[in-house]
């Protein structure tokens, strides 16, 4: 791209860094649009912006095309990832939303595994603009018609006084009983951004300082890995075979998580994970080479809980009323989080090599003790739990 261009490879991911800044800003505002209307219309406006964005990106033959187009993309990262994925099923399924969560990080864990070695054939093949046009026309023409087959949230049905379809199961018609207690307040938006209870701001402090570190972790061993394992000893060969562990990883605990896990409380499973990461590292830097499988293992398998928790947790400890605003605000630090970390961690790099895993490391470990500060400040998520269990 830097070539084609003609700017610099800074500049480049200077540009998907201010598209992933412009979703922080905007998730919010799409979460509020989600609990009112559902998240059928938002996700399939994003395809449209997706496939324009990208179209654009594959077009862009100087600097300013080129920046418009990310930023156009950013415009739907802020509304079309994960956070609008988990407000959709909590519009559908009220509290009992945390297998549909489960089970959409569980498909989209596949995401990099495929989407990297098909973008990189794409490039090899046909060059880096025809790739962007194959992903613009996934877009549109498998994206989009998944998601127009979403039915109307219980919110919407109920701003537009449409009856439930028939044969809509109990669970449907639970959360729109559920939701209509709570349409009124989607309203009055800002209510919904300022918790009363001083238990509500703790936690939302404690779950935004968790998932920005979860999101830095993630984005720079997705960023440096291979080559923070070359640092290591290993080889170019081996560092990559490596690396392409995470995603395998995280697909069994996800699995774990949508069978053997599912009567475990989302908080426990967070503050396991937690640790992982820290554990890997810890391995890495201690033991060397022959551990070294030990970090992508693990880092996969704490990212992939910690993925899945990010749209749990939310819902388990305050509920559905006002989701997707709530999801949207504890994403802006996570989504900043992800801008710098390539750069933060590429310093740390630099200066220390694989030693800069301590600083990974250390805040993994911060997250922990953040998850059980959390633990400890809401009691009243403890009969959430066992409500859980018994449904």
């Amino acid at each position: 791209m830097s070539r084609d261009i003609g700017i610099s490879n800074q500049a480049v991911f200077a540009a998907f860094s201010a598209a992933l800044i412009l979703a922080a800003l905007l998730g919010p505002r799409a979460g509020v649009y989600i609990d009112k209307y559902g998240g059928r219309p938002i996700l399939l406006l994003t395809n449209l912006i997706f496939a324009a964005g990208l179209v654009g990106l594959g077009c862009a033959q100087e600097a300013i095309g080129f920046f418009a187009a990310w930023l156009l993309i950013g415009v739907a990262m802020g509304a079309g990832l994960y956070e609008a994925a988990f407000s959709t099923a909590v519009g559908l399924y009220g509290r009992d939303a945390r297998n549909a969560i489960t089970g959409i990080t569980l498909f989209a864990g596949l995401s990099s595994t495929l989407s990297w070695p098909v973008s990189t054939w794409l490039d090899l093949e046909y060059g880096w603009r025809s790739a962007c046009f194959v992903w613009a026309a996934l877009h549109l023409f498998v994206g989009l018609p998944l998601n127009a087959s979403l039915p109307k949230s219980a919110a919407m049905r109920l701003f537009t006084k449409e009856p439930a379809p028939i044969g809509a199961n109990k669970t449907t018609d639970s959360a729109a009983k559920e939701q209509a207690s709570y349409v009124q307040p989607i309203r009055q938006q800002a209510d919904c951004a300022r918790p009363a209870a001083n238990n509500d701001r703790l936690a939302t402090i404690l779950l935004a300082i968790v998932f920005a570190i979860a999101m830095f972790i993630s984005t720079a061993m997705v960023t440096h890995l291979p080559g923070l394992l070359q640092l290591s000893g290993l080889t170019l060969a081996t560092a990559v075979a490596l690396s392409a562990l995470i995603g395998p990883a995280q697909l069994v605990v996800r699995f774990m998580e949508f069978s053997l896990l599912r009567r475990v409380h989302p908080l426990l499973s967070a503050q396991i994970a937690s640790v992982a990461h820290p554990m890997g590292a810890a391995c890495l830097i201690i033991f060397g080479p022959p551990a070294a499988i030990l970090l992508p293992l693990l880092h996969g398998a704490g990212n992939g809980i910690l993925t899945i928790a990010k749209g749990t947790l939310p819902l388990v400890i305050f509920g559905p009323q006002g989701y997707g605003l709530r999801q949207g605000l504890l994403m802006v630090p996570a989504r900043i989080a992800q801008a710098i970390a390539p750069f933060i961690f590429g310093m740390l790099i630099e200066k220390w090599g694989t030693l800069s895993l301590w600083a990974t490391g250390l805040l993994g470990l911060m997250s922990t003790a953040a998850l059980l500060l959390l633990a400890r400040g809401m009691k009243s998520i403890t009969p959430a739990a066992g409500q859980e269990q018994k449904a």
